[in-house]
């Protein structure tokens, strides 16, 4: 096995460039895995425009698609040569909050101050997975075995973006027969609305203007298409809904604009599932927070990691029941990440998802 490998390493703000580094050392309960397939997240955008904080040195990357390439002493239950995936969220299995049934907040509220995300490890807190090569730590909590016969662009959205949009849909208890509407069609909004389709919603209403977009999410299950530049959704949503509101609003972009119309939209009594990454304060229209009278529920959502969420996905995928290839839009190797990177933050070219293969 060689020493050293590429990496996509954070520099700078607006500086993530590709380089030499160390491949690292297994500990007893960690799985050193060959990475065969990757992608660049929105979150790893926020990281490279300075507006998510990481260490200088850093490999950037949450999404694992690999073979296992050594095993550390105390793990068992897996063989290497196995064809993996792990979550972007990598619990312990140990800490209060796995204890508590909160698998995503793992490591947060310690002793040393609250910090939410303890569980999201990878290109946040630790190295990740945009390499040839990455550490997966609590092996024995976050592998999960890729089924035969799925291949690695089949299962690469199972990391982080499908089990995020899901999580979006799960957190606003989308019941059978509910009316949803889902704020943005990016690889996270396309998921919502496939998910809220999983759990009975008849009537998804999917606000995007992207022409690719849009016919992507007719796919995932979107029943109305409202195109945020030529119409106001807001009055669309509720002249669709005729004047009730949805029962669960989803906002997967992350802005001021669409929470406040997410909030707009909802019934009395609705939920609100946020699952956009905020790089500023939020504030709450007074009307449509009802004066706080509403009977409204705001739920944030960390997207739920670990080997037997990914298992869950990746039978999804197995099933037939939704196929999220479509998704992958470009092809890189490792060697280009930086233009990947520049193309995927520039969104050009009606980029959705970048595969990366070392």
């Amino acid at each position: 096995m060689p020493h050293m490998m590429k990496a996509a390493i954070f520099v700078e703000p607006g500086r993530i460039v590709l380089d030499d580094k160390r491949v690292p050392d297994v500990g007893p309960l960690d799985a050193l895995v060959k990475i065969t397939t990757t992608t660049i997240c929105g979150t790893d955008i926020h990281i490279l425009k300075g507006e998510y904080p990481v260490a200088k040195g850093l490999t950037i990357g949450h999404e694992p698609v690999g073979v296992i390439e050594k095993l550390g002493a105390a793990v068992t239950g897996f063989e290497e040569g196995q064809r993996v995936i792990a979550g972007a969220i990598t619990p312990s299995g140990t800490s209060n909050a796995c204890l508590c049934g909160c698998h995503s907040q793992d490591g947060a509220g310690t002793k040393h101050g609250f910090k939410a995300l303890g569980g999201w490890r990878f290109g946040n807190t630790i190295d990740g997975t945009q390499a040839e090569y990455v550490l997966v730590p609590d092996a024995m909590a976050n592998l999960a075995p890729i089924p035969d016969g799925l291949d690695d662009e089949q299962v690469l959205m199972c990391p982080d973006i499908m089990s995020t949009g899901f999580s979006g849909a799960e957190s606003g208890t989308v019941k059978i027969g509910d009316t949803v509407a889902v704020f943005a069609q990016g690889p996270i909004g396309l998921c919502a609305t496939a998910g809220a389709r999983l759990m009975g919603a008849t009537t998804i209403i999917a606000v995007e203007t992207v022409p690719a977009r849009i016919a992507i999410a007719k796919r995932m299950g979107a029943d109305h298409i409202v195109d945020f530049k030529a119409v106001d959704p807001v009055e669309e949503i509720m002249r669709l809904t005729d004047g009730r509101g949805v029962d669960v609003a989803i906002e997967a972009l992350g802005t001021q604009a669409t929470f406040g119309a997410a909030l707009q939209v909802l019934r009395p009594g609705g939920t609100l599932s946020s699952l956009g990454v905020y790089s500023g304060d939020l504030s709450l229209p007074l009307g449509p927070f009802a004066a706080g009278l509403g009977d409204h529920t705001i739920r944030t959502t960390l997207c739920p990691g670990g080997k037997e969420r990914m298992r869950r996905l990746m039978e999804v995928i197995a099933s037939g029941r939704l196929d999220t290839r479509p998704l992958v839009t470009h092809r890189y190797k490792l060697d280009d990440i930086e233009a990947a990177y520049d193309l995927f933050a520039h969104q050009r070219d009606g980029v959705l998802k970048i595969a990366i293969q070392p």
